[in-house]
C-alpha cells in the first residue's frame, strides 16, 4: 500500500515532526505543503514551507546541515507527518544538536539525550576518557591499551558462554552487561561511533544472514589454516 498523502489543512499546511533515525532523538518540528511533501520524497533530502517566509526551503540550504530521508510516515489522521532522518551536523540553527534543548528545570542541554541506554553509555566512556585526572576503571583500561582490552572481552566472553546455555537468567543477563560494556570501551578506544554499528544491523534487516556472509569480502587466513568465524553456519543478520 503506498504511503498516502497528508490531509493538509485550510492553509495546506502539515505539522512535520524530524526524528534522528539512528537514535531516535526528536530533532525538530517544522512544516509541509505538498510541494515541501513531494520534493522531500523524490529528492531524499528534507523540505519545508517557511510560514515566516511564505517560501519553500531545504533543510540545510545555507549551513549544510542537511536532513536526509530514511523513512517517511504519516500519522492516523493523516495530519501530521513524522520523518526519520539522518543529519549532516546539528539541525538546529543555535548550533545545538536538536531544537528542544530547553529543560523544565532550566538547565539547558544540547536538545538530544541519547534515547538508547548504549548510546548514553558511549557518551559517559568518551567522558572518562576526556577527564585524564580522573581515576576511573574505564580510564584505566583506555590507558593501558588494545591488548588490556581484548583480555577483558575474552574474559567476559568466556564467562558469558558459561553461564548462557543453562545458567541463572540474572547471571546471563548480568555477563550480557559485561561483555557490552567493554566492546564499548574498544569501539571508544578505537573512535568508532557506536551509531556505525546500528546502521550496519539496519542494513542487514531482510536479507538472509548466509547472503550478507557470502558478500563479504574473504579474511585472510591465519597460520592454523583457519579463516572461518565461529557459527558460520548461523544467522549474521536479523532479517
Amino acid at each position: 500500500m503506498p504511503l498516502p498523502e497528508p490531509a493538509w489543512d485550510d492553509r495546506g499546511l502539515a505539522p512535520a515532526v524530524v526524528q534522528d533515525a539512528d537514535t531516535g532523538a526528536v530533532l525538530m518540528l517544522a512544516w509541509m505543503n505538498a510541494e515541501a511533501w513531494r520534493l522531500t520524497r523524490e529528492r531524499g533530502e528534507v523540505h519545508f514551507w517557511s510560514r515566516s517566509r511564505g517560501a519553500l526551503w531545504r533543510k540545510g540550504e545555507t549551513s549544510g546541515h542537511t536532513l536526509r530521508v530514511i523513512e517517511l510516515r504519516v500519522d492516523c489522521d493523516l495530519d501530521a507527518v513524522l520523518v526519520k532522518a539522518r543529519p549532516a551536523g546539528p539541525t538546529c540553527h543555535t548550533g545545538a544538536t536538536a531544537c528542544f534543548f530547553h529543560r523544565g528545570d532550566g538547565d539547558d542541554d544540547d536538545g538530544a539525550p541519547p534515547a538508547h541506554v548504549v548510546d548514553r553509555l558511549e557518551r559517559v566512556l568518551h567522558a572518562r576518557r576526556a577527564a585524564t585526572a580522573e581515576k576511573s576503571y574505564t580510564r584505566s583500561l583506555l590507558a593501558a591499551g588494545m591488548p588490556k582490552i581484548l583480555a577483558k572481552i575474552e574474559e567476559e566472553h568466556g564467562e558469558l558462554a558459561a553461564e548462557l546455555p543453562a545458567g541463572d537468567e540474572a547471571k546471563v543477563v548480568h555477563e550480557t552487561a559485561d561483555l557490552l560494556f567493554h566492546v564499548m570501551v574498544g569501539l571508544v578506544a578505537r573512535d568508532i561511533p557506536i551509531a556505525r554499528v546500528w546502521r550496519e544491523l539496519g542494513r542487514r534487516f531482510g536479507q538472509s544472514g548466509h547472503d550478507e556472509k557470502a558478500a563479504r569480502a574473504p579474511r585472510p587466513t591465519g597460520g592454523d589454516g583457519g579463516g572461518g568465524e565461529a557459527g558460520d553456519g548461523g544467522e549474521a543478520a536479523p532479517g
